[in-house]
């Protein structure tokens, strides 16, 4: 079998995982954590600050700091909860819905090209065994977390 991290390493490195930014929208450098924190918001409904954390696996103080910077760039919008002061909700502005369509027109766009390289069966194939891996790495309790050396 061939070295399965260093093939998850160069495809984090084609996706531009590991750039300072990943795009540039409408004056907007968006890094790839702020790109993901825009699909997570987008996707969900007025989800609060610790749905996204836990959704993308970060710890509450770091993801702070990005919805802040998000919210200077005025792409996201907290909103204290009507029922429970101490929860924040998030909702994307019209600049942050506009931005993350454009990411999210621009992957698509990506993925086709590259999907379009392959056949039909290679590209069900490789749907399917990212998907299995997305649901073995759900079951592993080390998922999401920084690698610890001992």
């Amino acid at each position: 079998m061939e070295n399965a991290r260093e093939l998850f390493q160069i495809m984090t490195r084609r996706f531009g995982l590991l750039n300072k930014n990943c795009c540039t929208i409408g004056g907007s450098d968006i890094t790839p954590v702020q790109s993901h924190i825009l699909y997570e918001v987008d996707r969900q409904h007025n989800p609060s600050m610790q749905q996204i954390a836990e959704t993308l696996g970060t710890d509450i103080t770091t993801f702070s700091r990005q919805v802040q910077s998000l919210i200077k760039m005025d792409l996201i919008k907290k909103t204290p909860d009507p029922t429970d002061r101490r929860i924040s909700t998030l909702s994307l502005t019209v600049q942050g819905k506009y931005v993350a369509t454009t990411i999210d027109s621009q992957m698509n766009s990506y993925l086709e090209e590259v999907f379009s390289y392959m056949s039909e069966f290679e590209r069900e194939m490789v749907i399917r065994s990212v998907q299995l891996m997305n649901d073995a790495m759900a079951k592993s309790d080390r998922c999401c977390r920084p690698v610890k050396i001992d």
